[in-house]
């Protein structure tokens, strides 16, 4: 896991961010994921996951605020 890599979104202007993640998400191969870094719980981004994604990728909490939240996103084996 430690060569996966980290998209830090903290400084991307918020109308970017979705698309970059969709676009990394989509580089993906099957079982690889990446670190998501965002300074709010991107709790709105794991339910557009859910909408348009459902059971295909996986969501796990790596750190949860106050400062940062980092989140491993993986595309589904």
């Amino acid at each position: 896991m430690s060569d996966e890599s980290t998209l830090d979104i903290r400084t991307i202007p918020p109308m970017y961010r979705h698309p970059m993640i969709f676009e990394k998400f989509e580089a993906l191969g099957p079982g690889e994921g990446f670190i998501l870094v965002n300074d709010h719980n991107p709790k709105p981004l794991y339910y557009q996951f859910q909408a348009e994604l459902a059971g295909q990728f996986t969501w796990d909490y790596l750190e949860e605020g106050p400062e940062a939240w980092r989140v491993r996103i993986g595309k589904a084996a």
